[in-house]
């Protein structure tokens, strides 16, 4: 069995922004289309990790920093971050391609908890995640402080 390390979970995924994704007259995507697109991406790589289904549990925040265009290439790219007993966060960044100028801008980020369920629907242990570098390190630090700072807006305290 291999390392279960956050490059091992990672998924990188591509969309075109077509016009039944936008609002309009604007040519914007739709914030509920990329949402969409970030939830798939996130969840394949929980999966990936879980070694099996998963559920979003809770989206933590996304940042739209820059909008995204009719004819943009989007680039999702996913990785798990952190794993508690049964959950994960999942980090999503999001860049798109410009086709015209080759251009590729920084557009979206997002964190979203995934939980492992087994085949009665309830949740299972997950595998620990191995980290394989500072750059793991750093953002498992990072994800382990937002599941503190979540629990405790929740009025619940981490374990």
């Amino acid at each position: 069995m291999h390392e279960l390390t956050p490059e091992s979970s990672r998924c990188v995924m591509t969309q075109l922004v077509m016009p039944g994704h936008t609002n309009g007259a604007s040519g914007v995507l739709f914030g509920g289309i990329l949402m969409q697109w970030i939830d798939v991406c996130a969840g394949v790589a929980a999966m990936r990790h879980a070694g099996g289904p998963v559920v979003t549990a809770s989206i933590d925040r996304v940042d739209f920093m820059v909008p995204v265009r009719l004819g943009d290439i989007v680039v999702l790219q996913a990785q798990v971050n952190f794993v508690h007993q049964t959950s994960m966060e999942v980090g999503c960044r999001v860049e798109t391609d410009d086709p015209r100028s080759r251009e590729r801008r920084y557009t979206t980020k997002a964190y979203l908890t995934f939980v492992a369920i087994g085949e009665r629907g309830r949740p299972r242990p997950v595998p620990p995640l191995v980290l394989a570098g500072p750059d793991d390190q750093r953002r498992h630090d990072q994800a382990k402080q937002r599941r503190a700072d979540r629990l405790r807006a929740a009025g619940r305290t981490s374990r």
